[in-house]
């Protein structure tokens, strides 16, 4: 279960928002919604402990996140808005990297493997520098496909993706909700989960 009570943000001499709270359970996806600089991207780093709300609580099972350390970070998944892969590696070596920095075991198999899923079969060894926009965000996407951590935590995963990418991902986001599991997700284009429990937030 995540919990946020009563939270407040406030960048500089503005309060973006306030009074913010829900409860999020297994099979459960919750939309946040919004204009630009409304505090969406805000709010994820929030509840992922990037940034310490002004006011307010945020609990992962029961306990709050600062106090659960270790422990709710090795049940987070964070896909942030910029890609996090590094320009001189290949796709391939930024999935072993980034299950290695995880402490996650992944074999090359099955990296090849997702790497197919995101369609990038054929570029497995290319530097990512050469790689389209959407190229790179497939790459960044293709580290979703062995994730079994409970709390997803996506912004804006959908940008830059053609329609049987979109499609392929929304997939991908239901099937984590079919095994109990929990999102929290930004996105500017409206997709169907086709499984799961979804709710919405608005931030004005």
């Amino acid at each position: 279960m995540l919990e946020a009570d009563n939270l407040e943000c406030v960048r500089g001499e503005r309060r973006l928002f306030a009074g913010i709270g829900f409860k999020l359970g297994p099979g459960e996806l919750l939309y946040l919604k919004g204009r630009n600089g409304a505090g969406k991207t805000s709010l994820l780093r929030m509840l992922i402990g990037l940034l310490p709300p002004e006011a307010g609580e945020i609990r992962w099972k029961g306990e709050p996140i600062k106090a659960a350390g270790e422990i709710f970070r090795a049940d987070l998944c964070y896909l942030g808005h910029l890609n996090a892969i590094k320009e001189e590696l290949t796709p391939l070596e930024n999935l072993m990297v980034a299950a290695r920095l995880a402490d996650e075991t992944l074999s090359e198999d099955d990296a090849l493997d997702a790497l197919e899923q995101v369609g990038l079969a054929g570029r497995e060894d290319l530097a990512c520098k050469y790689l389209s926009q959407g190229q790179k965000r497939r790459v960044a996407l293709a580290r979703l496909v062995q994730e079994r951590r409970p709390l997803w935590v996506l912004d804006e995963p959908f940008v830059a993706l053609d329609v049987a990418a979109v499609d392929w991902l929304a997939q991908l986001i239901s099937a984590h909700l079919q095994r109990g599991g929990l999102a929290v997700m930004t996105t500017h284009q409206p997709v169907d989960i086709p499984a799961g429990t979804v709710r919405e937030l608005g931030l004005s």
